[in-house]
């Protein structure tokens, strides 16, 4: 976290809580891919085939290509591909369907002019720049008793935690869309959609607690900050 600097009651109060919830759905992802990682389908689909079926359904060109690494698949919007990961792109398993199905979903966002995929993409730039600097900020404004500063920090970390907040219905409206997907073109039996579903919801979980983190740091930006304000003063 760049704000662990300080290693003040707020940290361990708030911080550390969420970073434990974090750490608890990040292990609740890994878990449940792992399972359904070996349950295979009555239809034998790879991913990489999952997703090729839906784009061809929705009508949707985007290219499919497989990337290292194990759940590092994603949407490059700029290049309209779809990185699908080793235990995904060629595997016929219950999770790799619904990850592939998922990513294809991010593919469809785009495709169909999705506001809040848009609205993210629009303040990603300010959003990189804003968490960068906001510690620097906040770190300075309090060692030099500069107030103005560390509120211009807090206002910078507000756009992180704001970017966090719209990428949640970004995430549960892809795995919404894929497991409608799935559902509507034949690609999964009822068992096998709801083993899909709890893969999603377990990645899905991974944003809000990523949420739950920054709104933790934010408020004890904030409460270290009128702390040491109201001494000052």
């Amino acid at each position: 976290m760049p704000f662990g600097f300080f290693m003040d009651k707020w940290y361990l109060l708030l911080v550390v809580p969420a970073l434990l919830v974090a750490a608890w759905a990040q292990y609740k992802v890994h878990a449940t891919f792992k399972k359904y990682s070996q349950v295979g389908t009555q239809r034998g689909l790879t991913g990489a085939q999952a997703s090729e079926l839906i784009l061809q359904r929705e009508g949707v060109a985007a290219a499919i290509e497989a990337t290292g690494g194990s759940l590092t698949d994603h949407y490059d919007p700029r290049g309209n591909v779809i990185r699908l990961s080793e235990p995904v792109f060629g595997v016929s398993s219950i999770a790799a369907i619904g990850v592939a199905a998922h990513e294809t979903g991010h593919a469809l966002q785009y495709a169909k002019g999705y506001a809040p995929i848009q609205i993210r993409s629009a303040i990603l730039p300010a959003t990189r720049i804003g968490s960068t600097l906001a510690p620097y900020l906040v770190i300075a404004g309090l060692i030099f008793s500069f107030y103005p500063l560390a509120y211009a920090g807090i206002a910078l970390f507000t756009l992180a935690v704001l970017f966090q907040l719209v990428t949640l219905p970004v995430e549960f409206n892809a795995s919404a869309r894929a497991l409608r997907a799935l559902e509507g073109n034949g690609m999964m039996t009822q068992e096998e959609l709801d083993g899909a579903k709890r893969v999603l919801t377990a990645a899905a979980m991974t944003y809000v607690a990523a949420l739950f983190v920054s709104l933790m740091s934010l408020l004890r930006l904030v409460l270290i900050v009128l702390g040491r304000g109201r001494r000052d003063n």
